[in-house]
């Protein structure tokens, strides 16, 4: 019977008809005879194509449901025929070879007709379904896709220059779908499942990942990835984008060697991320950084650096450790600049009081639309950790912490653009006062649609920071910048 193991056979070494080569590696419980393979049930004998053309038909269409219930058939037969627990023991160049190899003899016995091309299109779809993300697996490997959002396993969107699009990705079934979301999330020490259906986890690359699951998911698993490029952005790679101007980006640059404290602000998929990757690359070589993170993404070039990541509880509900918890313990670890991913609730408090008791030039992002507004944010998240501060207290320690906020934001036509540069200045009364140092104009849109726009000064020629600036020796590059920002 196809695919049947027997007890006393060994998981490799039996020898496939097809091959001629005595040397070549051994098997993993390939069908040992074509001629032995069972006639395809009822059911299932429409799946088999019985001619070049209709076979041509039905493989280069990936949307028709003849090829997925086609693909189906040989992965399940495949499953039944191979040993996992052998596979797992290989390399993944090895697996894949023997899962190829495999597959084109169950395609031989299934009698299914098809051009070399098709043939490896589904080879390279069922090698990723076994070893890889699955249908995921071509999506992941384009560079120009931002992010990745599944919606149950027939609903499959893409976010490609600023736009959100639908594919023709599908998975199997919800069952498939899942599967592969509990691979990438225990790739990080995670699970998801009804008991624990929101997980927040990565890929090996630093990508991030959301999957939330049935019963909350009500039509399948949503699995949520926001890639990042292989390649690390730089200041200069936002100017060429027209994210900023080259004169604005040079204030930035000052910023982030004085060590002033940043706090950047924005909305979801703003590039609040990038940005703080982009400014970390200003930090000096020598200086101790230490950032935490709920799931690890930043990707910072210097040679001393300590990344630490929280870690949700276990299946009894206990061994939490929360953003506050990090950020708290960093404070032992000597460092000399403290980053943090996000901030989003009571460890606002501890990064606050870090950057004012000696970590300067440390960072941090949250969500908000307006620099004023993520002062406000900090001051409500403050209050949730239950502290019973006075708000003028607060607003007080916030002046004395925060040096710069850095405003970026996904404008309507999806480019991203640091529509404001703004210092914090002091207090009058309980009222924070702040400075705009450099803004962002929208001045129309071309003949395509995109926005066009001028990052212009301020009139602002001594900031708030220019001590500082000039302690690192700094104030005549942060002098020339802003004087040809305000041209």
């Amino acid at each position: 019977m196809f695919g049947k193991r027997t007890a006393p056979e060994p998981a490799f070494g039996k020898p496939a008809p097809s091959r001629e080569n005595a040397n070549a590696p051994p098997r993993i419980n390939a069908p040992a005879n074509a001629d032995a393979a069972p006639a395809v049930p009822a059911p299932q004998a429409s799946l088999v194509a019985t001619s070049a053309k209709q076979a041509a038909r039905v493989m280069t269409d990936s949307r028709s449901e003849d090829y997925y219930q086609i693909k189906s058939t040989i992965f399940n037969a495949l499953i039944d025929t191979i040993d996992l627990a052998q596979l797992a023991q290989l390399d993944p160049d090895s697996a894949r070879e023997e899962i190829r190899d495999i597959v084109n003899e169950i395609i031989s016995i299934k009698a299914v007709v098809m051009s070399i091309a098709e043939q490896e299109h589904l080879l390279q779809d069922i090698c990723n379904d076994v070893l890889g993300y699955g249908p995921l697996e071509p999506l992941l490997a384009r560079d120009d896709i931002a992010d990745i959002m599944v919606n149950g396993a027939n609903r499959v969107f893409i976010e490609v220059a600023g736009k959100v699009q639908l594919t023709n990705i599908r998975f199997r079934d919800n069952a498939q779908l899942m599967n592969i979301c509990q691979r990438i999330v225990s790739q990080v020490g995670r699970r998801v499942d009804e008991s624990s259906p929101i997980c927040d986890a990565r890929l090996l690359d630093g990508s991030r990942v959301n999957v939330i699951g049935p019963p909350l998911s009500l039509d399948g698993p949503t699995l949520t990835i926001r890639k990042f490029k292989k390649d690390k952005l730089t200041l200069d790679d936002l100017v060429k984008f027209g994210s900023i101007s080259p004169d604005a980006a040079r204030v930035l640059q000052v910023i982030g060697r004085c060590r002033c404290n940043v706090l950047i602000s924005g909305g979801t998929g703003s590039g609040k991320t990038t940005l703080l990757n982009c400014m970390t690359a200003y930090i000096d070589t020598e200086e101790r950084v230490i950032t935490c993170e709920d799931a690890a993404e930043l990707q910072l070039q210097q040679p001393h650096v300590v990344r630490l990541e929280t870690r949700p509880p276990n299946l009894e509900g206990q061994g939490m450790i929360s953003m506050r918890d990090l950020v708290r313990n960093c404070l032992r670890m000597r460092p000399e600049r403290i980053i943090v991913g996000e901030v989003r609730g009571p460890e606002a408090f501890d990064l606050l009081q870090a950057m004012n008791t000696g970590h300067d030039g440390s960072m941090g992002t949250l969500h908000a639309n307006s620099p004023r507004e993520a002062m406000s944010r900090l001051e409500s998240m403050i209050t949730m950790g239950g502290f019973s501060l006075p708000m003028k207290t607060i607003r007080e320690m916030i002046v004395g912490s925060i040096d710069v906020i850095i405003q970026a934001e996904r404008m309507r036509d999806g480019s991203r653009r640091i529509t404001k540069i703004t210092e914090v200045i002091g207090t009058e009364g309980e009222v924070v006062i702040t400075q705009d140092l450099v803004t962002y104009e929208v001045q129309g849109e071309d003949e395509t649609g995109r926005l066009k726009g001028k990052h212009m000064g301020t009139g602002i020629v001594r900031p708030n920071f220019w001590e500082r600036a000039r302690y690192y020796n700094l104030e005549k590059e942060l002098a020339d910048a802003l004087d040809k920002v305000n041209q």
